[in-house]
């Protein structure tokens, strides 16, 4: 046996492409900027990229619902680091002690915060 296999986001369709991050960086404010291999520069707030979180403690693995209340977050969250895991994804580490979420770069493209994803979203 080879070791774990990769989550289903990771293994993407012949002909598709990830999109992999070429730098991660926590940001002044405790959230993440990523720098994405197609040039794209994505931001996330601490807040939010946190209450994103789908680990078992934080979402109910087989409902699907939230466990983790926004309200639950501290208003001064933030990332303290942040390590790969895989070819897939990464995994931070908050100032709330919490760091067993694992965030997909899929689903990292899908959160991001800037003034153009956020606009592609509302239309």
């Amino acid at each position: 046996m080879r070791g774990r296999p990769e989550p289903p986001e990771a293994r993407a369709a012949p002909g598709t492409h990830v999109s992999q991050p070429r730098k991660v960086e926590i940001r002044s404010d405790g959230g993440l900027s990523i720098l994405w291999d197609d040039g794209h520069q994505a931001a996330y707030t601490p807040a939010h990229l946190r209450l994103a979180c789908k680990c078992a403690l934080c979402e109910d693995e087989w409902s699907g619902e939230r466990r983790l209340d926004a309200s639950s977050i501290a208003s001064d969250i933030r990332a303290l680091s942040v390590k790969p895991v895989g070819r897939y994804g990464i995994q931070v580490n908050w100032s709330d002690g919490h760091s067993t979420g694992i965030y997909t770069f899929d689903r990292l493209r899908a959160l991001c915060e800037c003034e153009t994803c956020l606009k592609t979203a509302r239309e």
